[in-house]
């Protein structure tokens, strides 16, 4: 059985690799990956494309190592200085950032205001941007616990997404990971999590969170945090190891770098770092725009999950 520590890696690395992984293939349609890459193992699946160079990361990855780096040299959750490292990042021209996340850091407005201000004008505010970003901040605040960790998970997301549903999404995958870490089964610890979801958004949770949701049934694109939650953990509930998760989420299609991230975040946890393949993670690169010439290697990644991880 892997480690905590071994877990941690997993996570934080894991959905960075399958950022990379599902980058060249988003906003294409489904199956696209299988089709390409066939069999399971057989190597060049970190192929590049569609802008970004084999085994480059996404905005995902990149705000997540500004949070795990806030946190460590912070020393704890400090919202205006993870804002602030945010906003720096946008204003550098990052080669993808979403559009929702753009406006809200390219506003001008304080940071506990940004998000509300622009929630409250468009109304449009449930993306998957919070939830892409949540490994490495699940890692550090899983051993405080449920409550802690799942508040963390929603102060973090409201920095950006003014709609309570990206919290409540960012603070299930958060509680899950939690349980991963410690070993358990994340899967079957989603009916108590779900006790934890504010009440106005459990039902719509309840309902893509079942064990006979497929993501055939989603009825929002799974850019919306949704059925991007719903979508990962379909795809850890329905394979059995790390690479067979990520490939099913990539090969649904969309969204697919987030998802994949988001499944690669919770299947690392669940299996550990040495189910990573060496040769997506030997591949992997994490541009950091707006920090110098920066570029983050798996060896890099590897150190912040250790700090995380405490």
């Amino acid at each position: 059985m892997p480690t905590r520590t071994e877990r941690a890696l997993g996570a934080v690395i894991g959905s960075a690799v399958g950022d990379a992984l599902g980058a060249p293939f988003e906003f294409g349609p489904e199956g696209a990956f299988s089709a390409r890459f066939p069999a399971p193992g057989a190597g060049g699946e970190m192929c590049g494309g569609g802008g970004w160079d084999p085994g480059e990361a996404t905005d995902d990855t990149q705000m997540a190592v500004l949070v795990a780096e806030s946190l460590l040299e912070r020393d704890g959750l400090d919202l205006p200085d993870v804002f602030r490292r945010f906003r720096r990042w946008a204003a550098a021209d990052p080669k993808d950032i979403g559009l929702q996340t753009e406006a809200v850091l390219t506003s001008g407005d304080p940071w506990d205001l940004a998000a509300a201000l622009h929630f409250q004008t468009s109304q449009r505010a449930a993306g998957n941007g919070a939830l892409m970003r949540a490994a490495p901040s699940a890692v550090y605040f899983a051993p405080l616990g449920r409550a802690t960790t799942m508040d963390a998970a929603r102060r973090l997301s409201a920095l950006t997404h003014g709609d309570r549903a990206a919290w409540e999404g960012t603070a299930v995958l958060h509680e899950l990971i939690r349980v991963a870490l410690t070993g358990g089964d994340p899967v079957t610890a989603v009916p108590d999590t779900l006790h934890a979801v504010h009440p106005d958004h459990r039902e719509r949770y309840t309902t893509v969170l079942a064990p006979d949701w497929h993501p055939d049934l989603a009825t929002e694109f799974n850019g919306a945090v949704w059925p991007c939650l719903a979508s990962a953990v379909w795809a850890v509930r329905t394979t059995t190891g790390y690479e067979d998760a990520v490939r099913a989420a990539v090969d649904l299609g969309g969204d697919t770098d987030t998802v994949a991230a988001v499944t690669g975040g919770l299947a690392g946890a669940v299996y550990g770092i040495d189910a990573v393949p060496t040769r997506w993670r030997d591949a992997l690169h994490v541009p950091l725009p707006g920090f110098g010439q920066r570029v983050l290697r798996t060896a890099d990644l590897a150190a912040l999950a250790r700090g995380l991880c405490g």
